[in-house]
């Protein structure tokens, strides 16, 4: 097995729909530009209001992606 190093970046996805959604939303969408993704952490859940009513989800998340070597 061989040692790897990572890198982390920060992002935040969004959703109407809910939190998984929002996670999703970021993962993919880093994912087109970011080689070797392989893992996450979430960092803080938000959303916007909109006339007492949940608009969107926000997630903040850290992004792990493997140095190539």
């Amino acid at each position: 097995m061989t040692d790897h190093v990572y890198r982390l970046s920060e992002i935040v996805g969004s959703s109407t729909t809910g939190v998984d959604d929002a996670i999703r939303n970021a993962i993919r969408k880093a994912a087109e530009t970011v080689r070797h993704v392989e893992w996450f952490e979430t960092q803080e859940i938000r959303g916007h209001v909109v006339e007492g009513d949940v608009a969107h989800f926000q997630v903040r998340l850290k992004i792990g992606f493997r140095v190539e070597d």
